[in-house]
């Protein structure tokens, strides 16, 4: 597939998406529409009910969550390392009620539910001759995130895409329908890198992450909280590539408001290094500061420590 092709796959609507196969998939998508119809306070208490039915139910992910907090965090107790990881269930689900607002709400009712912070330093790097590259991590409210920088700045982005095609289109058309008036772009992994240093040597903001396992292959390993992680070193090399300063940011659901904070951290030291392990360890310890402004609300369910060094058993047999 094209960039080009891969761009337009993005952005539209596709009549495939209404075969019989898929009518399950919208079903359940119209009964989730009226949930996102109730007041946010109901909202948010649907989310934490369904958050703790999820981590009875699904003891897999639950495992997976427990065994990650437990290796990040290994001064806690048993207790506190179960209280988290429910906490974690309790966000996750609640965050899922709230997609459907930056999904499809008006651009102005979804500005509603951001608090942005630190984004001057955006233009302040700018002004510097500066391109900017925004590090994400995978919060239940990166979707905001995403939304808060689309709707003030050109940007471009890796994207994943899901097996499912009606919730792939659902997420892409979220996570495009304000960068799209901007001129921003999405690219599958299958792009590789060059659309993307390409269109942020152009200008464009990249909204990036890089925290997830992606195997050994052209991975460091480079501790993560207080454990090692195979990192991919590309965040220093695309850096060097585009000029680019390094901003962390992260999204956290704040209940007593009722709004997601946006909050653009100061940006990396020294970066990039060269060395492809001395970035891997300063890009993971940014990613860290993020996480700690809202751990229960970090995706723990992820493997994010599945590639082990040689000779190490897997952590989550």
């Amino acid at each position: 597939m094209s960039v080009k092709e891969s761009n337009l796959h993005l952005f539209r609507f596709r009549a495939e998406l209404l075969r019989p196969k898929h009518w399950p998939t919208w079903a359940a998508l119209g009964v989730y529409f009226l949930f996102t119809l109730l007041p946010m306070p109901v909202l948010d208490r649907v989310g934490n009910r369904l958050g703790e039915y999820a981590a009875k139910k699904n003891r897999k992910r639950f495992n997976i969550a427990r065994v990650n907090l437990s290796l990040c965090f290994p001064d806690k107790t048993e207790q506190d390392i179960e209280d988290m990881v429910l906490g974690h269930f309790r966000a996750q689900l609640r965050s899922a009620m709230h997609l459907f607002i930056v999904w499809w709400w008006p651009e102005f009712m979804v500005r509603r539910k951001i608090v942005s912070e630190g984004f001057d330093q955006i233009e302040q790097n700018r002004q510097q001759g500066k391109q900017v590259i925004i590090l994400l991590c995978h919060s239940v409210g990166l979707d905001f995130a995403v939304a808060s920088i689309s709707m003030e700045y050109s940007s471009n982005g890796p994207y994943k895409p899901m097996r499912n095609e009606v919730i792939d289109f659902m997420f892409t058309h979220g996570r495009s329908r304000f960068g799209a008036k901007h001129g921003g772009k999405l690219f599958t992994r299958d792009d590789g890198l060059r659309p993307l240093i390409k269109e942020t040597r152009a200008g464009k903001v990249l909204i990036y992450l890089a925290d997830e396992d992606l195997g050994m292959t052209n991975s460091v390993f480079a501790p993560f909280f207080a454990e090692s992680k195979a990192t991919i070193p590309v965040l220093g090399r695309m850096a060097k590539a585009c000029n680019a300063v390094v901003l962390p940011c992260v999204s956290c659901y704040d209940p007593e408001i009722r709004k997601y904070r946006v909050k653009m951290l100061p940006a990396i030291e020294d970066f990039p290094s060269g060395d492809d392990v001395v970035d891997s360890v300063a890009m993971n310890r940014a990613i860290e500061s993020g996480v700690l402004e809202c751990p229960d609300q970090y995706l723990w369910t992820f493997r994010y420590f599945q590639t082990r060094p040689e000779g190490e058993a897997s952590v989550y047999e």
